[in-house]
């Protein structure tokens, strides 16, 4: 059982509940540690953070007792084995739409011999070194390290059972991207995505998988209800918009109620 499993056991049913960081910034992830989120997303599928950088927010994240999830944008042994060397609890993994893709992730994740990650024996994930046996700690690595595959289009679902039937990873349903893909664009709480998304947990328990995905507010009750292992439910952007926003608008409100106020003591 690895940290993320261990940690969703600790939750008795209810989802870990996290958060994604979009740029790279420290004090939102110390911040989002102390609100209480469980889990951060280090985004580097879209966004510009660096592995110098997710590294960073790796040491960031367990320092504050929470855990690191990095998602890279494919599964090439650049991609796999960098973000590996960061040392998250978690590498994710978009737009899995075959059992291939899931092997070459395994390949590159894992050390020898379930896989052919590279030896490089002063990473941070094998604590640069400083352990009694660098091969155990291999083998300790991967037995730890979490990997998410995200199911999140219309092929994926088509072979959801070829997918999750492959050991050692779990899944991550992407609803946005799934319901383009199923072409509804934008309609993640329309009847035919919804659909996909119990089918996709109801196969996924079927192999044992834990189940991650990451939603808006008005789909929090769904999510909830289909027993996710996992939820992000923020982000920075996000955050900051809505915190610049309520500002906005009370400092809004006031002006135009002291005008009022003016204007019947004028």
């Amino acid at each position: 059982m690895n940290r993320l499993h261990r940690a969703i056991s600790r939750a008795n049913g209810k989802p870990l509940l996290g958060t994604a960081l979009y740029f790279y910034d420290p004090i939102f992830l110390e911040i989002s540690a102390h609100m209480g989120f469980e889990v951060v997303w280090i985004e580097m599928e879209h966004a510009g953070i660096t592995f110098a950088e997710a590294a960073d927010l790796c040491r960031m994240a367990a320092g504050s007792g929470v855990l690191s999830m990095i998602r890279i944008p494919d599964t090439r042994r650049e991609s796999v084995l960098k973000a590996a060397e960061c040392g998250p609890d978690i590498i994710d993994i978009p737009m899995v739409d075959s059992p291939e893709q899931v092997h070459e992730l395994l390949q590159h994740a894992r050390f020898a011999p379930e896989g052919r990650r590279g030896h490089f024996g002063v990473s941070r994930a094998l604590r640069y070194g400083i352990v009694d046996s660098i091969p155990e700690e291999q083998q300790s690595l991967n037995a730890e390290l979490s990997l998410l595959v995200q199911i999140e289009t219309a092929e994926a679902l088509r072979r959801v059972h070829e997918i999750a039937a492959v050991p050692g990873v779990d899944i991550f349903i992407g609803p946005s991207d799934l319901a383009a893909s199923l072409g509804i664009p934008g309609q993640t709480s329309h009847p035919k995505l919804l659909a996909a998304a119990r089918e996709i947990v109801r196969v996924a328990r079927i192999y044992d998988k834990k189940v991650a995905t990451a939603c808006a507010v008005t789909d929090f009750v769904h999510w909830t209800r289909l027993g996710v292992d996992v939820l992000f439910c923020a982000n920075d952007i996000a955050a900051l918009k809505a915190g610049a926003g309520l500002a906005l608008k009370a400092a809004t409100e006031a002006i135009e109620q002291a005008a009022i106020e003016v204007g019947t003591t004028a």
